[in-house]
């Protein structure tokens, strides 16, 4: 039976990845940090009906002694490092400690691996946001990076630590360069989840209007349970590489907000505000992702459409709330 340790396991690409791979007949471990919420920590989880499934082990990417023990203890075949603080937004407010988690993590990830299991095969997590200031129309694996918060600037550097223990230690460590991606696991801080979760609340009459940021903003967004499979397909090539992970569409917050107010019978412009509270300081304007490569070499393509993605997340918003109201 093969073995997998996933950090950041209680997230949206965590507990669908999480899924996958025990649907695949793996062992699967979860590198579990301390917090102060933990009875509400395996909730994505326990959405899927796997909670009980994985087994969690006590540590932080920021503490290395902690991944040297959880390595020697899960010996894992395969190393997914999708642990990280992951929204964009909050990286201008604790840039130091974004940097000591989504870069500096890896690093410590990585050396674990190196010193305790560098047979297994490494997935890093990295992010379309490290093109940033784009400086290409359409972005791919030779486009040049041009990160726009801190955020981004750790990503990168992660980015960059895996391609260097890949040449200089033969490590078998392959990138994920994903672009959005969602599902009604996704937090509620991301502006995604922020308009099917006000959508469900306008159309069950418990709120009327929906403040947001750059309505103007274009993203690539697909579907998570659909990029976790991209991330497991990495690791079962011979040859460790980096990959995009896209769509290939691009779409903007406007019109993410018209599809999903539509599928419940609302016009967005009737609810939808402006707050410039929201505005991030440096703004990425467009994301548009090319995953020919991903496509011919490990045969992936997403399988759901943002049409359908958006429609199952009001969906599940609006039952989350209809339970809510039930159970008051």
């Amino acid at each position: 039976m093969p073995r997998a340790l996933i950090t950041g396991i209680t997230g949206q690409d965590g507990a669908y990845l999480s899924q996958l791979l025990l649907s695949k007949g793996y062992e699967v471990f979860g590198l579990l940090r301390r917090s102060a919420s933990s009875e509400v920590i395996d909730s994505r989880l326990r959405w899927l009906g796997i909670a009980g499934k994985v087994t969690m082990l006590d540590g932080n990417l920021t503490d290395l002694s902690s991944l040297l023990r959880v390595l020697e203890e899960a010996k894992p075949d395969e190393v997914y490092n999708l642990g990280a603080q992951s929204f964009v937004k909050t990286s201008w407010t604790q840039p130091l400690l974004t940097g000591s988690v989504t870069a500096l993590g890896v690093g410590n990830m990585l050396e674990a691996v190196r010193l305790v299991a560098p047979k297994a095969r490494f997935y890093q997590a990295s992010s379309s946001e490290m093109y940033g200031l784009i400086q290409e129309p359409i972005q791919d694996e030779k486009t040049p990076f041009y990160p726009r918060s801190p955020y981004a600037v750790a990503k990168l550097y992660g980015h960059w630590m895996t391609v260097n223990y890949r040449e200089s230690f033969g490590l078998h460590a392959s990138s994920g360069i994903l672009f959005n991606h969602e599902s009604p696991l996704r937090g509620l801080e991301f502006v995604t989840r922020k308009i099917t979760d006000g959508v469900a609340r306008i159309k069950l009459g418990l709120a009327d209007e929906l403040p947001l940021g750059n309505l103007d903003a274009k993203r690539d967004w697909g579907h998570a349970r659909d990029y976790v499979q991209a991330m497991w397909l990495m690791l079962q090539q011979e040859v460790p590489d980096d990959y995009v992970v896209a769509t290939n569409r691009t779409t903007t917050v406007r019109e993410f907000c018209r599809i999903a107010f539509a599928h419940a019978g609302l016009d967005y412009e009737k609810h939808v505000t402006v707050n410039p509270a929201f505005l991030r300081p440096a703004e990425v304007e467009v994301l548009h992702g090319n995953p020919a490569k991903a496509e011919a070499k490990l045969g992936w393509k997403p399988e759901t459409s943002l049409e359908q993605m958006v429609q199952e997340m009001v969906d599940a918003d609006i039952k989350r709330h209809q339970a809510r109201i039930a159970a008051a």
